[in-house]
Formats: C-alpha cells, structure tokens, sequence
C-alpha cells in the first residue's frame, strides 16, 4: 500500500472492549491497516451516527448481531480513498466517496468494501453525505415493501429523525402525501420537507384521521414508540405496515424490515443525484469529535434529534482514558 495524502502510520479510532453505557467507549491509537482484495482505505471525513451503534455498544442486540471486541462502531461514513485493495474498479485513490461499511467509521481512517460504496456529490458537505447511507438505503427499502405509489398517502412515524427524514422526502420524489409524526417543536421542520406533521403518541389514530382526507395507504413507523396498533387501525390491517424499530412487530402481524447492502451502490447512486439537484439531504442536528463519541450516544439514545447526529474525526493528542461526558456540543 502506498502511503500519501496525509496517511500516517498510526491513526486513532473509538472502540470497546466490552458491552455496557456510553463510558466502555475509549479512544486508542492503532497501527494503519492496508485494505485487502475489494476493500479500499479512507480518510475519514465524517461518520453518521445510527441507533444501531449504540445497541451494538450496550448488548441489546448480541443475540442477533454479536460484535467481536474490540468493536469499532460506525457503518455510515464519508471520506477520501487513500489506498485500493486488489480487484477494485471504479473507484480510485483521491476518489470523494460516501457509503454504508457495516462498521469502522468512528476513526481517522476505516477499510471499507469498495462495492459499498458511491461517489460523493460535488458540494454535498462531509457531514450531510456522511448522514445518508443507511438512511437512504433503509427508506429506498421500506418505501420498496410498502408499495407507496403517486397520489397515495402514507404515515411516517418519527419522520423527524434521520430516516424518517429522507423516507419523506423520497416518497415526496414519488408523489405521495406524507403525514409525519413528531414532537410539536419538529412541525415545521416537517412542513419545510413536504410533509403534514401531526403529534405522535396517544389519540394518533384520531389526530391522523383530521388530516388524511383519503385515509392512509401506507404506514413506516421508523420511531419503535408503540404506534403499531395505531398504524395498523389507519390503514385497515397489517399488510402495508413496516417497522425498523419495533421489534414487537409480529404481535401485530407486521413485518420489521432490514435493509442489507445487496442494493445499496444503485440506491445511493440515486440519492446522489437526488442530493446534487438539491432535493434530498439531511440536516445535521450536531457534530462531535472522536473524544465525544459517548456524548453523541446518549444524544442518540434520548429519541429526539432532529435530522443526523455525525462525528468528525480530528487529529489531536490522543487521550488515554475513556470517552467521558465533555459537556462540549459542536453544533453542525
């Protein structure tokens, strides 16, 4: 592998060594891997922060997606390709590009499968590129299984977050009507998206049924608050009910969907020029350096973010014990 564009023998990374709260997150200095056969290594610019990580870092999901220790968190990255493994086309050192690595990306550099990733838009800044991948990749999935069709209508529970967000914005690009749900200081950051907003939690069903003139089609809880029930009432019965976060789903006879990588290159293609002509992206509701890892997951973890929480490495002393509560919030 050849050194070059600011590639450094060492570099720092966020991993831990055990399951537990946001304090087993520890920043440490490792040696600078050299990609193997379809990987390339990035210079990482930003990393999107998915709930994902921090249910991976705390154990909740051990059973289903065990980690092997030490475990860096981070699937969704952005960055500049430094070096190529064999057996890679169509990306290049130098080459500006953004996807979904699975993990890894909490670190100056990450290895990443070449194949999951796609070329950065030009303008598109770090931290939005880096807020997209699974985002994208799970809306194109659920708006895929849902069937959401011009002149339909559908519900997005929690489409304040970072997938809810663009699941509303790409059903928009199809030409349904969208009904968000989300906290009432969130109303009209939906509306600026094209979305009818409407307060989740008790009595949805009701308050729902005073906006949808033509009922609802169509439902993506992507929140896991308990609207289930609600959902399935709107629409008349599980079939066109998905969830990504509810994992009760099958009480209520609805599917739980996860999106995996075999399309992700093709949908992120198509986000990039979605995000090039301006309409589609991702606000970036904060941005924190490597040292502030533990804080953007119990930032994470509250449930109430607006748009992508992204984390920015930068290179700095290394510290030697845990990834503390800072206090310190770079506002992105």
């Amino acid at each position: 592998m050849k050194k070059g564009q600011g590639v450094t023998e060492t570099y720092r990374t966020v991993e831990f060594s055990e399951y537990g709260g946001p304090e087993v997150l520890r920043v440490v200095e490792r040696e600078l891997p050299a990609p193997g056969p379809g990987q390339v290594l990035l210079a990482v610019r930003a990393a999107g922060v998915n709930p994902l990580d921090w249910r991976l870092r705390g154990g909740s999901v051990a059973q289903m997606m065990p980690v092997e220790f030490p475990f860096v968190p981070g699937g969704d990255v952005a960055g500049v390709v430094v070096a190529t493994g064999g057996d890679v086309t169509g990306i290049a050192e130098g080459d500006e590009v953004f996807g979904s690595i699975g993990s890894g990306g909490y670190a100056e550099f990450a290895l990443a499968p070449a194949a999951q990733l796609a070329q950065k838009p030009e303008g598109v800044p770090w931290e939005v590129a880096a807020g997209l991948p699974v985002a994208v990749n799970t809306a194109y999935q659920v708006l895929g299984e849902l069937g959401v069709e011009s002149g339909e209508t559908l519900v997005v529970d929690g489409a304040a977050g970072g997938v809810g967000s663009v699941a509303v914005q790409l059903a928009r690009q199809l030409g349904a009507t969208v009904i968000g749900t989300a906290s009432e200081r969130n109303h009209a950051y939906l509306r600026s998206l094209g979305a009818e907003p409407v307060t989740y939690g008790e009595g949805l069903a009701e308050r729902v049924r005073a906006v949808a003139a033509q009922g609802v089609d169509a439902a993506f809880d992507a929140a896991g608050r308990g609207s289930l029930a609600a959902l399935v009432e709107l629409t008349g019965g599980p079939e066109r009910v998905v969830t990504i976060a509810d994992h009760r789903a099958a009480e209520h006879g609805v599917r739980f969907s996860f999106a995996g990588p075999e399309r992700l290159r093709e949908r992120l293609g198509r986000a990039a020029e979605l995000a090039a002509g301006g309409a589609l992206g991702v606000t970036v509701a904060r941005t924190y350096a490597l040292t502030e890892a533990a804080d953007a997951h119990r930032e994470s973890a509250d449930g109430h973010v607006r748009g992508k929480l992204v984390i920015v490495p930068g290179r700095g002393p290394a510290p030697t014990g845990p990834v503390g509560p800072t206090g310190l919030l770079h506002r992105g």
